[in-house]
């Protein structure tokens, strides 16, 4: 049973989005109050973002842990780790109207048979903020653990001086808080025979900060448990950025059997 990996996988395509999406926003904002827009890296390890897909961007990225939560006994001696894959297509235009992103996930990378669809429509605000509404894991197949879920997220750059990079008009430190059901708040049947109860929170949020150029450090709560980890962007040409992000999920004992540990890779282009 596996509960995080859905998250991370689906996190993995919000990362490229993140890293293409606020270099459009800044040929289309015209607020001359608030000229400063999120840096282009990853913000997240494991819960969605205000930021979406739009204008055309194709993106794509893959995720391995190095197990899954309860991985022991026979039915997981041959299937320890975990991992998964996801594309998808972002459209319209988040700062006059919507956005709108669709992503496919392939979620067991030892068998192309579990795989679904997640949706994100989202709203640029001014100010370096942004607003998204989505649905995740609208399955396409059966016999997977994924469970669907909505989510509504509000994510934000700091425009405190302090926070700000007056080089490239971005924001050092980001913030995203939001809410949701299924898998932000049901826990698996193992934890509950674990005695880590029914529910989480069904809140979760995270905060980012750029150490230094193009690297973030991350950490999120996604409503089950605290996670922390590192994302670099290495932009391979203006427009072809790619970002690894490497974290330890599970920290506390809320849920899981104990840390794990994710390395994903993602890379995405507006046509």
């Amino acid at each position: 049973m596996n509960i995080t990996i859905k998250n991370y996988v689906a996190a993995v395509a919000m990362l490229m989005i993140i890293s293409l999406a606020p270099g459009k926003l800044h040929a289309e904002d015209t607020d001359a109050t608030s000229n400063f827009l999120p840096n282009i890296y990853g913000k997240s390890l494991t819960t969605p973002v205000g930021w979406g897909a739009a204008y055309g961007t194709v993106f794509a990225g893959a995720a391995v842990e190095s197990r899954a939560p309860y991985a022991h006994g026979a039915a997981f001696s041959n299937h320890t780790g975990d991992g998964g894959a996801a594309i998808g297509l972002g459209i319209g235009n988040p700062v006059d109207n919507l956005g709108l992103q669709a992503t496919l996930t392939q979620y067991d990378m030892t068998g192309w048979n579990r795989y679904g669809m997640s949706f994100q429509v989202h709203r640029y605000l001014g100010s370096a903020s942004s607003i998204g509404v989505g649905a995740q894991n609208l399955m396409l197949s059966s016999g997977s653990d994924s469970e669907q879920s909505y989510y509504i997220v509000y994510s934000k750059g700091v425009l405190s001086s302090p926070f700000l990079n007056k080089d490239n008009s971005t924001t050092r430190l980001h913030y995203s808080i939001g809410a949701g059901t299924g898998q932000y708040g049901n826990k698996t049947q193992d934890d509950i025979l674990a005695g880590k109860g029914k529910h989480g929170t069904y809140v979760f949020g995270n905060i980012a900060y750029e150490l230094f150029n193009q690297f973030n450090v991350i950490t999120d709560w996604n409503g089950m448990n605290l996670n922390a980890g590192i994302s670099k962007t290495f932009l391979i040409s203006d427009s072809f950025p790619l970002v690894i992000t490497a974290g330890a999920v599970d920290l506390t004992g809320y849920s899981g059997d104990g840390v794990r540990y994710i390395v994903a890779v993602g890379t995405g282009i507006t046509l």
